[in-house]
């Protein structure tokens, strides 16, 4: 089959990989008939290649249609429609049974010490063959996959893979005063789409970002924008004070991470890890790694005294620096984590059945490209081009 491979950094290509077949008596395997482009995917892409393997297939935003079943798998048919999370979780480990299921101890990666495994990952979370290919073989078919209704289009409900539940608990662990305001760091796929969920439960939602196209989507579903084209992003705190009665926002989610542009040092710290052997690269990243921080630290400055930074925006440095002052003076609230998917996916399903389009997501994928064009489709995604917000692949 046709699956998008890692060959080395900014390399992705479409290459001939092994069909994938049943191994374990609870497998499934599933035909993609739609699957996502997701920032973290850029991640892979470039600067954590360290622990990439050539001819790793990536991808961990897909849906389709279930092929094969294993000989246990009593929850699912042939001919079945499944999303499939981008946690590789069992749902019945200790850890899942708490609704924790990035930290499923079935597929935790204790060599690495990560948690749960992910689909077309690296070998940090488990090197499991991802979804941007034309099948997929899918563990824990009767605990894992999303059983769909026939009928609706495939965006309907294909981020229930992951858009929909990371920005859910986003949303959730921003824990925003009913009457308060939430400030969204990024208007990315998952900021644009915590801003909507946001707004249907009746926040004020202020975004910021400097990518025209990104800051129309957000005003279209009534949310208010800083673009930082037009103040320097230093200003940004002071701005959000001055909307907020010049206390900071109640809450705010960073859906940036380590793709923020604010520190031109850590940049270039990242990408002079290629000039090394690559064992001494995933040392160097797993233990003195730094991200670009520059949206986190503005989180930080933003928000008010005793209020909430949720963090969705992926972190892979582990010797960035935090300003431990300002967060024990302020007083101040963090969550963070990879979303567990399964925790929230009765909740969002329940909002997708509705014949009304809740939050958009019928029209949320800006680009709708073959499988073959994925490489080209990385770069401008990387580079913003073209308008490129949300990147579905259709086999």
């Amino acid at each position: 089959m046709r699956a998008v491979t890692w060959q080395g950094r900014t390399d992705m290509q479409v290459t001939d990989v092994p069909d994938p077949r049943i191994e374990d008596p609870t497998d499934v395997v599933v035909r993609i008939t739609s699957t996502g482009l997701c920032g973290s995917d850029l991640h892979l892409y470039d600067p954590l290649t360290p622990f990439m393997t050539p001819g790793d297939v990536v991808g961990h935003e897909p849906m389709g249609i279930v092929e094969d079943v294993g000989p246990e798998v009593t929850a699912l048919k042939r001919g079945d429609r499944v999303v499939v999370p981008f946690n590789v979780s069992c749902g019945t480990c200790w850890m899942c049974t708490r609704n924790l299921h990035s930290q499923c101890e079935t597929t935790q990666n204790r060599e690495h010490g990560t948690g749960a495994s992910l689909f077309g990952y690296s070998k940090l979370y488990g090197q499991v063959p991802g979804g941007q290919a034309e099948a997929m073989r899918v563990p824990f078919g009767n605990t894992l996959p999303i059983k769909v209704a026939a009928g609706p289009p495939d965006d309907r409900f294909l981020y229930l893979s992951d858009v929909l539940p990371t920005s859910w608990q986003a949303v959730e662990y921003a824990d925003t005063p009913e009457d308060g305001t939430l400030l969204v760091m990024g208007a990315g796929p998952i900021g644009d789409m915590c801003a909507r969920i946001a707004k249907h439960r009746g926040l004020r939602v202020i975004v910021v970002d400097s990518v025209p196209e990104r800051l129309a989507r957000v005003t279209a579903h009534g949310g208010e924008v800083i673009d930082t084209n037009e103040i320097d992003s230093s200003d940004v705190p002071e701005r959000v004070r001055d909307l907020t009665d010049g206390r900071g926002s109640d809450s705010v989610i960073d859906a940036v991470g380590m793709e923020a542009h604010g520190s031109p040092v850590a940049e270039t710290a990242q990408k002079s890890l290629r000039f090394l052997p690559k064992k001494l690269q995933e040392m160097v990243m797993q233990n003195a790694g730094s991200d670009r921080l520059d949206a986190l630290y503005t989180a930080f400055e933003s928000v008010r005294r005793g209020g909430t930074v949720s963090i969705s925006g992926v972190y892979g440095g582990a010797a960035s620096p935090m300003p431990m002052l300002q967060l024990f003076d302020k007083q101040l609230v963090i969550r963070q984590g990879q979303a567990n998917v399964h925790r929230w996916s009765d909740d969002i399903l329940e909002l997708l059945q509705r014949d009304e389009d809740v939050l958009g997501v019928d029209t949320f994928a800006t680009h709708r490209l073959p499988l073959e064009d994925a490489p080209g489709a990385y770069k401008s995604f990387r580079d913003k081009e073209d308008g490129m917000v949300k990147v579905v692949f259709q086999p």
